[in-house]
């Protein structure tokens, strides 16, 4: 990729990690193991995410609804993020830590660290990471919904006054701007829920490549592929 035109890479990348489960059953694993490779490619991809100049990087991590998987695996995620979490203090000390969805579903210790990590990097403003875990891009349109219906009962707000902006300060995401690419790997192409507001407009590139063999090389493939789209954002 040609690093000479990065004022067209773009600001904000989502990534939609599948295909762990598959990658792992073509080699005779239990789905765990897949996991665990999974988590190794997150790392990969968010340091070559801030090396090369993205501002934002969110990622599907966990979704609302995940605990309908295995008992076993949901654990097995959970002990993941808990390991994850230890180390992001010290591998991404210059980046932004924000968790969004619902973190009351998880367990104390873990959202301890979660809350922790964001209050401690609150001051970084030049790469931020952003992990959707327990989230829905429904259920986070509801929230919000619900947090403006609360301001204008309350006479916080008038009614007539809510329009979009206003409306995004609820997300989860506020204040990042929206997603500009979004990348989904296994083969799958749909959003399965994941920034319904924030994709809006953004690009979507989708392959076939199992989320653990996405690496460096698929990175640049879809930025390369990102930066020859012209963006109209619905005019001519």
């Amino acid at each position: 990729m040609h690093m000479d035109i990065d004022n067209k890479l773009p600001v904000h990348v989502g990534f939609i990690m599948d295909g762990n489960g598959r990658w792992a059953k073509k080699r005779a694993m239990p789905r765990t193991f897949g996991h665990k490779a999974g988590a190794e490619t997150l790392r990969t991809v968010i340091d070559e995410c801030r090396k090369i100049g993205i501002r934002y990087v969110t990622c599907y991590a966990f979704s609302t609804e995940n605990w309908k998987r295995p008992k076993e695996e949901v654990t097995v995620l959970m002990r993941l993020f808990d390991e994850y979490l230890d180390e992001a203090a010290a591998r991404f000390d210059k980046s932004r830590m924000i968790f969004i969805g619902d973190k009351s579903r998880f367990p104390e210790g873990l959202r301890d660290k979660m809350l922790r990590l964001e209050k401690d990097t609150a001051s970084i403003d030049d790469f931020t990471i952003m992990l959707a875990m327990n989230y829905g891009g429904r259920d986070e349109i509801v929230r919000a919904a619900r947090a403006l219906a609360a301001k204008a009962a309350s006479g916080e707000i008038d009614t007539e006054d809510i329009d979009e902006d206003i409306f995004a300060r609820e997300l989860y995401t506020y204040p990042a701007p929206d997603c500009d690419f979004i990348i989904r790997t296994s083969g799958e192409e749909r959003l399965s829920n994941f920034l319904m507001w924030q994709s809006a407009y953004s690009e979507f590139y989708f392959t076939d490549t199992l989320w653990p063999d996405f690496g460096k090389e698929e990175l640049h493939k879809a930025l390369d592929e990102y930066m020859r789209r012209k963006r109209r954002f619905g005019g001519v």
